[in-house]
């Protein structure tokens, strides 16, 4: 049973990161440049009225990271975390906004994220003072895999300034940040491997 939780534990990582990393890279990217699944795009250019285009940029560079963590799956319960307070500012921003249709949305992803931290709460509850009775699963990290992760995050990251000057370079670095940082998890396996002999 406990299996079954975590296999829907991270196909929820898996599609709330794709959905909230391609919203902020589009966002980001050269021209809207890059495929968002949702939007909006020009959200800069609209709060950029108010003052707030920095605001903006800010929430898709938390987009971009928040979904960058959960897709690749290797610092998820971080995402997952850093994901509640994203959503409900976005929440909240749409309900005052009247949005039709977007605050449900966006409970579902909420709805969607809790169940992750509900699976996850072996390694939640001593954050908040309290003993967990069920020992959160030991993932062996190793710094090599930690190294390759970060380099593909500089890369993704990376990818967003290149695109200003050639957009099919910047999708190429994206893409190849992407590779590495789920490579990371073979590394991993192949030094605690080494390690056990």
């Amino acid at each position: 049973m406990m299996r079954t939780f975590q296999i829907l534990r991270n196909i929820a990582c898996v599609c709330l990161g794709l959905i909230f990393f391609t919203s902020g890279m589009a966002k980001l990217y050269a021209e809207h440049a890059f495929p968002g699944i949702i939007g909006p795009v020009w959200l800069e250019d609209e709060l950029a009225k108010y003052g707030l285009g920095l605001f903006a940029r800010f929430v898709a560079t938390g987009q971009v990271l928040v979904g960058f963590l959960l897709l690749t799956l290797r610092f998820s319960t971080l995402g997952a975390v850093m994901l509640v307070p994203m959503v409900l500012n976005i929440l909240v921003v749409t309900i005052a906004l009247q949005w039709q249709g977007t605050p449900w949305v966006l409970a579902f992803f909420l709805a969607s994220n809790l169940f992750v931290l509900a699976v996850d709460y072996p390694k939640l509850l001593p954050l908040i003072g309290y003993r967990s009775d069920t020992p959160p699963t030991a993932v062996l990290l190793s710094w090599q895999g930690n190294l390759l992760w970060f380099s593909g995050m500089a890369l993704v990251l990376a990818s967003i300034r290149v695109s200003y000057f050639n957009v099919e370079l910047g999708w190429l670095g994206c893409f190849l940040g992407l590779c590495m940082a789920w490579a990371g998890k073979f590394v991993d396996r192949r030094v605690d491997q080494h390690n056990r002999k």
